[in-house]
């Protein structure tokens, strides 16, 4: 995956489908578009995606990123992203279609994770797996830490 930096530097590799099938690295869906959203007071950042997908491959991951859309109208390197939807890098759903649909079919269809912090919860009856799919995130300073949590005991919210 070819992700600009804020210095304009590259990290490399490559994602998608057929890297999920063939790599050994276990996969994880990547909200793109939460991802982007996620810092505080700022507009939707490449920056965050780049982060996210760097920290998860840091740790023995092969992410996947899916994007609803409109984000390529809201994103603040909207030339570089379109590159990256260009190339594959950064899946995006189809115009008018809800991401989230996509993002929880391709982590049941992969068994992964799915780092985000939307709960989905309007996507629950389909997908009642997703609760312990979700790893939350945030980005402070540019490090990304996710949650580590166990597995949810029956009853527990």
């Amino acid at each position: 995956m070819r992700l600009p930096n804020a210095q304009g530097m590259e990290s490399t590799g490559n994602t998608g489908a057929d890297a999920a099938r063939g790599s050994n690295a276990p996969t994880v869906i990547v909200d793109g578009s939460n991802v982007a959203h996620s810092t505080e007071g700022q507009g939707p950042r490449l920056e965050n995606i780049r982060l996210v997908v760097d920290k998860l491959r840091d740790e023995g991951f092969e992410p996947i990123v899916v994007a609803d859309a409109a984000l390529r109208h809201q994103i603040d390197d909207s030339s570089h992203y379109e590159d990256l939807v260009d190339q594959g890098v950064i899946k995006q759903a189809p115009a008018g279609t809800d991401a989230d649909y996509f993002i929880l079919s391709f982590a049941r269809e992969f068994d992964a994770d799915v780092v985000s912090n939307d709960r989905y919860r309007d996507r629950q009856d389909s997908f009642p797996e997703v609760r312990e799919r979700v790893i939350r995130f945030m980005i402070v300073n540019d490090e990304v830490v996710f949650e580590r949590r166990q597995k949810r005991r029956r009853g527990q919210q």
